[in-house]
């Protein structure tokens, strides 16, 4: 009874006026995000970052929301329709969707990505329902010492499922860590890493970081790659798959939501992942992989499926720890600290409309997405008309008076300029902003329930072995650092990231 009551709160804050614009809103601007290429969510999220300070707490989340899980559904119709991807994790779409699409499958391709994303989004959302409570109850148990082995074990998490080098991968989570140092210590009073520049003595904003290592940063790597169609437009006659393509998308739609949900939960995941590893799968158990990159109906329905299932799940630990698995929740988790909102267990307790508000709003934003994405494919194929050059100074200028908003301070300006260069620096190095941003944000939380567990044990470091929980964490840690060591572990890696780096 208690869930229901929980639903129907939840439901009854979703479906106000206010709270259905926003989230058409986020899933209008998701879906467009999706459809551009050179726009992802985290870009986009990073920009926006300023307006939340005018917008009530649970409309600006929701819209935020819409926008991740929107561009999760826009990337898949340029990826099927022109053979061109919109959004990382939609890369995997072309391999097999614009294949169909030359077939004269274009419609079914379509439709099947968008029943089976709406079919993983409900379930996603089905198990945050299920999961969150228990998780939530669960964290409430945690002490300060927990808390901090939690976050190691995030950061290392986030590590191993990062793409790219393991060494570089460390190398950002540090230099996060470090950036989160800068400005007050909160129990001495000591500035830190200010170099005497006052506007630092709060420490770095999070907007400035995220607009210009994301957003910045993204648009000069676009305009150097002179980003161009690489197909042609497919028209779409008839939106019904065949009973053949129905029959083996819903077998492959319902792995690919199993692994999606599994693995958008874990640090580091999410729909790119997801995406990836579904596809893999499919590939592997196969009858015919040959068939694979030719128009299989499964090399479809699976990734499409797993990336919106990932979407939903990566909101799990972000809501019900404060533990953001990927860089788009920890765009949230700032978004959250923007409106005074302490990310955690104490949400669902404190601010509950807050929490199935933004629950509610999932299923209604993936409703609404399925009657966006079908009816206006002609209109977003439209859009990839528009020169990248004329979209990328319009980005440029949102960016300057967003950051110029926070405090109408031109040193804000100032800083995303700098993490800019900065983002730039770090794609030419082949360095993930990902992992950086994950350390900026656990970083100081983590030094925080160090000091906690710190004095309440009186300086004895062995209170981090002495907590059941805590000591299951650190071990849990020490076993993943091992298994970065074993060779067999580094190719198994390896050959999961394969396809996205081709």
């Amino acid at each position: 009874m208690e869930l229901l009551d929980n639903l129907s709160l939840g439901f009854s804050v979703a479906f106000t006026f206010q709270n259905l614009t926003y989230a058409l809103l986020g899933c209008l601007l998701g879906t467009l995000i999706g459809v551009l290429p050179g726009i992802g969510p985290v870009a986009t999220i990073a920009m926006l970052l300023p307006i939340t300070f005018h917008l009530p707490p649970t409309a600006s989340l929701i819209m935020l929301a819409g926008i991740y899980y929107g561009a999760a559904y826009g990337g898949s119709t340029t990826s099927i329709l022109v053979n061109l991807p919109g959004e990382a994790s939609s890369v995997v779409t072309c391999l097999d969707g614009y294949q169909m699409a030359r077939n004269g499958r274009a419609g079914a391709a379509l439709s099947i990505s968008a029943v089976g994303s709406f079919f993983a989004g409900t379930v996603g959302t089905l198990i945050i329902v299920l999961f969150a409570e228990p998780l939530t109850r669960m964290a409430q148990k945690f002490g300060p010492a927990d808390y901090c082995s939690l976050m190691a074990l995030g950061l290392v998490a986030a590590v191993i499922l990062a793409s790219g080098s393991v060494t570089k991968a460390i190398a950002m989570i540090f230099l996060g860590l470090l950036f989160g140092l800068v400005g007050t210590d909160v129990n001495t009073g000591a500035q830190r890493f200010t170099f005497d520049i006052p506007e630092l003595s709060d420490g770095i904003d999070f907007a400035p970081i995220a607009m210009g290592l994301f957003g910045i940063a993204e648009i000069v790597v676009n305009l150097e790659r002179h980003l161009t169609r690489t197909g042609g437009t497919i028209k779409v006659t008839s939106l019904w798959p065949t009973m053949e393509e129905v029959r083996r998308a819903i077998p492959a739609a319902l792995r690919g939501t199993l692994l999606g949900s599994a693995l958008g939960v874990l640090p580091g995941g999410g729909p790119t992942l997801g995406a990836f590893s579904a596809y893999t799968l499919e590939k592997k158990i196969s009858k015919n992989p040959g068939q694979f990159g030719k128009g299989a109906v499964e090399g479809v329905a699976a990734p499409e499926a797993a990336n919106n299932a990932a979407a939903q799940t990566s909101f799990i630990p972000m809501l019900t720890l404060g533990i953001p698995s990927n860089a788009v929740m920890a765009l949230m988790v700032g978004a959250m600290i923007i409106q005074g909102i302490q990310p955690g267990p104490e949400v669902m307790t404190k601010k509950p409309d807050l929490f199935w508000g933004m629950i509610a709003s999932m299923w209604i934003g993936n409703a609404m997405l399925v009657i966006i994405n079908l009816p206006m494919i002609g209109i977003w194929v439209k859009l990839l008309t528009v020169p990248y050059r004329f979209l990328a100074p319009a980005i440029l200028l949102f960016c300057c008076i967003g950051a110029y908003s926070l405090q109408n301070s031109t040193f804000h300006v100032m800083q995303v300029a700098v993490f800019g260069i900065l983002g730039y620096v770090f794609v030419k190095l082949g360095c993930e902003g990902a992992p950086f941003l994950l350390g900026l944000v656990l970083g100081p939380q983590m030094e925080e329930y160090f000091r906690r567990a710190m004095l309440l044990s009186r300086g004895d470091p062995m209170v981090f072995l002495q907590r059941p929980i805590s000591l299951g964490l650190l071990v849990t840690t020490a076993i993943l650092l091992l298994l970065m060591a074993l060779p067999s572990f580094k190719k198994a890696r390896k050959e999961a990231f394969v396809e996205e780096e081709g």
